[in-house]
């Protein structure tokens, strides 16, 4: 089952294919989703990838800190979100 990954300080230029493949050195991912807000279209900085159980770990302990564009991503799994 896919574990999904939040990806926190993104670089504001960064892309999915980007952030796919920079993932993508530790398994298949199964999807990347940026953030953008809902008004200006900008990107948030933020986005999510979901990848297999087994490697998704790996790929947050080996990414988390990670230098980006001289951006440090913060690399989490994923929690649900609250209720507003």
């Amino acid at each position: 089952m896919p574990k999904r990954i939040y990806v926190g300080n993104l670089p504001f230029t960064s892309t999915t294919e980007e952030v796919g493949e920079l993932f993508g050195q530790y398994g298949a991912v199964h999807s990347v989703s940026l953030i953008s807000d809902r008004e200006t279209g900008r990107p948030r900085g933020f986005g999510f990838v979901e990848m297999d159980d087994e490697v998704a770990d790996q790929a947050i302990s080996a990414l988390n800190g990670f230098e980006l564009d001289g951006r440090q991503l913060k690399v989490t799994e994923a929690r649900p979100r609250e209720p507003r």
